[in-house]
């Protein structure tokens, strides 16, 4: 349901322009496309939903592919597409260990925004804000992409000074970004504590292209889009093993038998330590629970993404009506996609202390996504020392506003080789020679600090 009629005709002559590739490399999946339009919505609706057709089809897995991509979630699903659309590889597959979307991609805020500040970081990020400023007419896809603007409060001088800098990065890389006072505030967010005396609002810092994206319709549309163009989506195809002969990768081993291939990526977010390790890997990153939550629907409130970085929690409004918010991680490394009580509670008296009103809405559900926790804060991109193995990981907090610009950039060293130049700086060895280190977090790049 969520392809735009709009978009479906602006997109026509480029789907004209593929139609011819993808019936020779796919010639079974002509009558698996499916359009919609209001019409549609209403039609199907009237006669109990029996119309609509498969979104991807469901393939079982051939022998041997050129490339295999561990991970079916937002970024191995980017990677499959571009690595498709842009560089003309076909013969791939997507192995997921449970559903398309049933991870981290389907499991967070869905914030999106370009306001880094670290060399590296901020190019990166500034790059995948512009994709995402494209990406539903790339994808033929609605993603419900929405620039409501992210407002980070402030409430030092210091944090004024620090916040003021990052607004200058953010203009040097040709982003956006503003410095509100408290009188400007208060017109926009009439409905936040002023009057907190451990933590006054002394104004924020507004970047109004940043917003939020619908996470569901973002891995769906990758996941159609790579799937258009040939691309093997394989769920419920647990990887259980790295075959590497001599330094070189030739395949894996899966609940669905083995499969060949001459390159490997390693796209499975809090759960890389697990897979690099089946290559004799030891990366260094750490998995920790990020718990978010919805409340009941309510009416418009919340027209802007606020975030308090004090009390470290966030917030906006879902276009059902839900406020969605969240705050640190659980301070415990684990895999459980859930989290404990004392983080809840911590988010709840934040969500208090920033706007009281919250506390009359009431609390819908939680879930937990697996952080993948770099040392300083910023990814890791880059082959590793087994020759044609991959490893894309280290997002920490950013991951799902990094989707288009990760899949991209992973890509581009896939099918090259060599690191795009907004992965660049993003290299494995960082940590084994110290040089280069990305503080984004500035703790000090440094286990157990996060």
């Amino acid at each position: 349901l969520f392809e735009s009629r709009a978009l479906a005709s602006a997109c026509r002559k480029e789907d004209m322009h593929h139609r011819t590739d993808l019936a020779r490399v796919i010639p079974d999946q002509r009558g698996l496309g499916m359009g919609y339009s209001g019409f549609r919505v209403i039609k199907e609706g009237l006669f109990g939903q029996k119309g609509w057709k498969p979104v991807w089809r469901d393939p079982e897995p051939k022998a041997e592919y050129d490339a295999i991509i561990i991970g079916g979630g937002g970024h191995g699903l980017s990677t499959a597409y571009y690595l498709a659309k842009n560089h003309g590889m076909t013969n791939i597959a997507v192995l997921e260990k449970g559903y398309i979307g049933g991870g981290n991609v389907g499991r967070n805020t869905t914030i999106v925004r370009a306001n880094y500040m670290m060399e590296g970081n901020s190019q990166f990020y500034s790059h995948s804000l512009k994709l995402w400023e494209g990406l539903e007419q790339d994808l033929n896809y609605n993603a419900m992409m929405s620039q409501r603007g992210i407002i980070n409060l402030v409430h030092s001088d210091g944090q004024r000074d620090a916040f003021i800098r990052r607004g200058n990065m953010m203009l040097s890389q040709g982003d956006d970004a503003a410095f509100l006072g408290p009188d400007e505030l208060k017109k926009m967010l009439p409905y936040l504590n002023y009057d907190n005396i451990r933590y006054p609002i002394y104004g924020g810092l507004y970047h109004k292209r940043g917003g939020t994206a619908r996470h569901d319709a973002v891995a769906w549309g990758f996941a159609r889009g790579a799937d258009q163009r040939g691309v093997d989506l394989i769920q419920n195809c647990e990887v259980t093993g790295i075959d590497i002969v001599d330094g070189v990768v030739k395949g894996v081993q899966t609940t669905r038998g083995a499969i060949k291939a001459k390159k490997v990526a390693m796209v499975v977010a809090g759960r890389s330590s697990q897979v690099a390790a089946m290559a004799g890997m030891r990366l260094p990153v750490e998995s920790h629970v990020l718990q978010a939550f919805v409340t009941e629907g309510l009416k418009p409130v919340l027209d802007n993404v606020v975030t308090f970085g004090m009390g470290h929690m966030y917030i906006s409004q879902s276009d059902k009506g839900g406020l969605v918010f969240g705050g640190d991680l659980d301070f415990y490394a684990s895999y459980a996609q859930r989290g404990n009580l004392p983080t809840k509670e911590h988010v709840m008296e934040a969500a208090m202390c920033l706007m009281p009103m919250i506390g009359k809405a009431k609390v819908l559900r939680s879930w937990g996504g697996i952080m993948d926790m770099s040392p300083d804060g910023s990814v890791i991109m880059d082959q590793t020392h087994v020759d044609g193995l991959f490893v894309n990981t280290g997002w920490c907090y950013g991951g799902f506003k990094a989707v288009p610009a990760s899949g991209y950039c992973m890509a581009h060293l896939m099918a090259t080789g060599q690191s795009h130049e907004y992965t660049a700086r993003h290299r494995l060895d960082r940590f084994e020679t110290g040089r280069g280190l990305m503080d984004e977090e500035t703790t000090g790049s440094q286990h157990n600090l996060h």
